[in-house]
């Protein structure tokens, strides 16, 4: 899926679209949301750990965090950008 595949998805299921990034080496301690996000690495890489298992996503990969999912991350050397999405939950 290309970045305009990723964001058109994004708006069409609801999700505020927002384009970031983090500092090279940025670390964040385990936390959670209380939104659903969804990221696609645009450039650099991040690993977000999950239930003690890191993932690291590179440029063109995409992956989803959902509301309340305790991770922590970690940025590269490159520092990462990315496209975000959030979404809170409907009850």
């Amino acid at each position: 899926m290309d970045r305009l595949a990723f964001e058109a998805g994004l708006r069409r299921e609801g999700f505020e679209v927002v384009h970031g990034g983090q500092k090279p080496g940025h670390t964040a301690d385990a936390h959670a949301h209380d939104f659903d996000a969804r990221i696609m690495v645009l450039g650099g890489k991040i690993t977000p750990i999950r239930d003690g298992k890191p993932e690291t996503f590179r440029a063109g990969d995409h992956c989803e965090i959902p509301a309340g999912c305790l991770h922590a991350e970690q940025v590269g050397a490159e520092g990462v950008a990315y496209i975000a999405g959030t979404a809170r939950r409907r009850a």
